[in-house]
């Protein structure tokens, strides 16, 4: 198995290719889910690829952000200087980068980012569909949904070590929303770490979870098929990097590690395996003031892991000394480079000949590179002189020759004339449709939905009031899980909505796409597909997505910018989800017997916490409300109104808003992004 380190800078680099990292992953300036970290500028980046192929690792490239229609043209042309470097893989999340990249590399591997959200068979086979040619799995998959997924005719990637955020990758809009820094933007500024409780506590930290490792699990990882172990920490030091690639890496090799030191270079009260064992009790923890001393403590030691080259080949010699002839020597490494220079002539010799024993001295202080000592075969003539410095500056050129014979590759195809298309610019639509999304169906008994297009409800809600929905099935749309910890029994329900003679699916995450195009559904796609291109929202489009709710993240003029086959809208009403957890901050915190469905941040905001098919959803404090602004909303072709906590009388007045207009808003809401975006 590959282990792959990160790299935030050039000594974090350094630090993971001397402890023994196979592959490294690293982010521009730009595009990057790590915008915070130090990050390579191109000339940074052309040094970086240079050092991995000199230890022959691999490079990943990380662009792993959501674009937006006018980051695409820089995007493109990032992605040209990229390319150049002759990188082993890119890491991507948006559906429109992969595109691109496809276009202008089309050698260069493509990487689905963990924030594509990829956890399940069939979002595994969606990703292949695009062009991926490895997956890196949600950070929440279990062992036995890791190996369903390493099943299939894909590469898998799985995070090992580092920091676990409490939402799911990919779905977490809670920075974006409370301080305009998007998570898929790279920008995170991780509000989880705050404090936030379910009973009014300011001391509780109740979305903190403590750093994953799995240095215990690799025999079991080993028997899985992982392709690689993946350790995470772009922002961290490079400390940090060498203690645990050092550690995994001996675990690889079936040796000790120090878990002392793993721990102490960075942890929050310790570790976690939770989500590989299903164990997930006691995964929850702050950094406190004993970690970060623990961590001072051991620094000193762990800049020693990688103060020395690493050494990573063997490095054999031919030396010919003859009279009347140029010195020669021809070096060899066991990686298959070769290369001959040449050193003065030699000269009778005055006082002392050099002797095979003076050669190989010299040839053997290989202490400052990558090699170690390889056969040394040396012929020298009778009586005859060459200056040691002579025999040390041929070593020198030589290794100097192997290094950049090593760090040199030639770039596949580039196609450097590639452009991104130009869209034309929307227009009013003259009609947006409505769509109501409801928790449950009972709520909607006295509302006007007859001129609603939709009615959306989550799918144990829907199957619950089959009977009742008959009448309308057309007319209905199943919100499908947005996590999948039971294929099977997802695809069993599928049948059963089939069976009902229901046709549409909301396409929560890639998986859907897949399976419901399999089976003849309808397909919608949701918000945490994170559309926010014209190029992805083409690309989603041309995979049988009747129309796409484009994520929440988008000012209204950018949401309007986009142009698609399908048909686009926007959650114009509703308590929008932060985030999408697998580990509920209530019950770890006072039991489900005690919950009240909320926690509250240390301003004493409310976010309500709803637990349904296995995982856990925290929405907004305040509702996005639009009714009085329909300019915001013209351009679409339909708008949903997302209920979640409402009651029947208060569904009823917003429908009421937004079909007739309303003249000014209640108090309480909230715009979104809508006008404000993100930074």
């Amino acid at each position: 198995m590959e282990l792959l380190a990160p790299a935030g800078s050039t000594e974090s680099l350094t630090a993971a290719l001397r402890c023994g990292a196979d592959a490294v992953y690293i982010g521009g300036k730009n595009f990057s889910a790590r915008q915070n970290a130090l990050n390579f500028d191109i000339e940074e980046m052309k040094s970086a690829a240079r050092m991995c192929h000199r230890y022959g690792a691999g490079l990943h490239i990380a662009v792993n952000t959501m674009l937006t229609d006018v980051q695409l043209p820089d995007f493109t042309e990032e992605i040209k200087k990229y390319a150049e470097l002759s990188p082993d893989a890119f890491i991507v999340q948006d559906p429109g980068a992969a595109y691109i990249i496809k276009n202008i590399a089309p050698d260069i591997p493509l990487h689905a980012s963990t924030q594509m959200t990829v956890h399940s068979v069939g979002g595994a086979l969606f990703a292949k569909e695009l062009g991926f040619s490895r997956v890196v799995i949600s950070r929440e998959a279990s062992e036995q949904m890791i190996s369903e997924i390493t099943a299939l005719d894909i590469e898998t990637e799985i995070f090992v070590h580092g920091a676990l955020c409490m939402s799911v990758s990919g779905q977490c809009y809670m920075s974006a929303m409370i301080g305009s820094r998007s998570a898929n933007r790279g920008l995170c500024a991780q509000s989880c770490r705050l404090p936030f409780s379910p009973c009014s506590n300011q001391n509780e930290h109740c979305l903190s979870l403590k750093d994953l490792s799995l240095a215990e699990h690799i025999e079991a990882i080993k028997k899985l098929g992982v392709t690689s172990l993946k350790i995470e920490g772009r922002m961290k030091r490079p400390e940090y990097v060498a203690a645990a690639v050092s550690a995994y890496r001996n675990a690889l090799d079936g040796t000790a590690y120090d878990a002392d030191s793993l721990r102490a270079a960075f942890s929050r009260n310790g570790f976690t395996d939770g989500y590989f064992t299903g164990e997930r009790k006691k995964m929850f923890g702050i950094r406190d003031r004993d970690d970060v001393m623990s961590s001072a403590s051991v620094l000193p030691d762990l800049r020693q892991l990688y103060r020395k080259e690493k050494k990573v080949s063997e490095l054999s010699f031919d030396v010919s000394v003859q009279k009347d002839k140029n010195t020669s020597l021809s070096a060899s490494d066991s990686d298959g480079f070769s290369c001959t220079v040449y050193g003065m002539k030699p000269e009778p010799a005055l006082k002392k000949a050099i002797s095979e024993e003076d050669i190989s001295r010299q040839l053997s202080k290989l202490g400052d590179t990558i090699y170690t000592q390889g056969e040394i075969r040396i012929s020298v003539g009778e009586n005859l002189s060459i200056p040691v410095s002579s025999i040390n500056q041929m070593r020198r050129e030589a290794v100097e020759r192997l290094y950049d014979m090593r760090e040199t590759r030639i770039s596949g195809k580039i196609n450097k004339n590639f452009t991104t298309e130009k869209y034309p610019e929307s227009h009013s639509k003259g009609h947006t449709s409505l769509r109501i999304r409801s928790e449950k169906y009972e709520l909607l008994a006295d509302a006007d939905t007859d001129n609603a297009e939709f009615i959306i409800l989550p799918l144990n809600n829907l199957l619950k009031n089959a009977e009742r929905l008959t009448g309308i099935k057309e007319r209905v749309i199943a919100e499908m899980p947005r996590f999948i910890f039971n294929r099977d029994l997802i695809l069993n329900d599928m049948k059963t909505l089939k069976k009902f003679g229901f046709s549409h699916i909301m396409c929560t995450n890639a998986e859907y796409i897949h399976t419901g195009r399999e089976m003849g559904f309808t397909l919608h796609g949701d918000f945490g597909l994170n559309i926010a291109n014209s190029q992805s929202a083409e690309i989603i489009s041309g995979y049988g997505t009747d129309d796409i709710t484009l994520s929440f993240e988008l000012k209204a003029s950018q949401a309007d910018r986009i142009h698609c086959s399908s048909k686009k809208g926007i959650i114009a009403y509703g308590k929008l989800p932060l985030m999408l957890t697998v580990n509920c901050p209530v019950k770890n915190s006072v039991g489900c017997g005690r919950c009240r469905h909320s926690i509250t941040d240390r301003t004493g905001r409310s976010f309500r916490v709803m637990c349904t098919e296995g995982y856990t959803e925290i929405f907004n404090s305040d509702a996005v409300y639009l009714a009085d602004k329909p300019e915001t909303f013209k351009n679409m072709d339909f708008i949903t109104l997302y209920f979640t906590d409402e009651n029947e009388k208060e569904i009823k007045k917003i429908i009421k808003d937004y079909m007739d207009g309303s003249a000014s808003a209640p108090e309480g809401i909230t715009r979104g992004l809508y006008f404000r975006g993100i930074k």
